[in-house]
């Protein structure tokens, strides 16, 4: 690999942009495509693919045999609210590979005992959630039910835009809650694109189920086309 080239990747993976390396496996050529690039690059179909996945694969194209070296952020899970859902989503999560923080300014929920080997932050948003550079590697929960705590923290992964955003709460506690936002400045843009009610419909009851049904919805957002998600929605 060219230093030039090193640079360039280690630059993109420094600021968590995911980046492909594309080798000519016989020539032993190779480009550096950025995720800026990705839509307006021959191998766009490819490309899309093997990230979706996060993962290398060997490909054919104009007559060539291609590696492309999938170079993805690791994905965060920020869990707002320090709640039973909570307690199991976070190992379901970690068990998957995302780095993982709940975030909850009330202690007697957010406690080393409910959460072992889970980073916590036992303070309000406003000042939890910048420290943890939220970014598009990031899905985002809310599950407080309370929206001194939700709101501002929805607000911030809409900022932050965040690859999924998903808020507890029916049908009709997600309409109130569309207003609030609205009324802070939230766009409809930015409302429509919270999972509400949060994880796929496959009738969860328990905190477990309801914990399986989310990382479902996340792990569908992150991997399926857009076609296949509509049709997993």
């Amino acid at each position: 690999m060219k230093i030039e080239i090193l640079h360039e990747l280690n630059a993109e993976r420094a600021a968590r942009r995911p980046v492909i390396m594309v080798t000519d496996t016989e020539s032993g050529e190779q480009r550096l495509v950025k995720a800026k690039d990705f839509g307006k690059d021959p191998l766009r179909a490819e490309l899309d693919k093997q990230l979706r996945m996060g993962k290398s694969a060997s490909v054919e194209a104009g007559g060539k045999k291609l590696f492309l070296n999938v170079y993805a952020p690791t994905a965060k899970l920020v869990i707002v609210g320090a709640v039973h859902i909570s307690q199991a989503l976070a190992p379901l999560a970690r068990s998957l590979g995302y780095d993982v923080t709940v975030v909850d300014p009330r202690t007697a929920f957010a406690s080393p005992e409910r959460f072992p080997d889970v980073p916590l932050v036992a303070e309000w948003p406003d000042t939890a959630l910048p420290p943890l550079n939220v970014d598009a590697y990031t899905a985002f929960v809310a599950v407080t039910h309370d929206p001194k705590i939700d709101d501002p923290a929805l607000l911030h992964a809409f900022e932050r835009n965040c690859f999924y955003i998903g808020a507890l709460g029916s049908r009709k506690t997600h309409a109130k809650r569309g207003d609030r936002l609205r009324a802070q400045g939230a766009k409809d843009s930015d409302i429509a694109r919270i999972h509400a009610p949060i994880g796929l419909a496959i009738g969860a009851v328990s905190p477990s189920e309801i914990a399986v049904s989310i990382m479902a919805e996340i792990t569908a957002v992150l991997r399926l086309p857009a076609k296949e998600k509509e049709e997993a929605a």
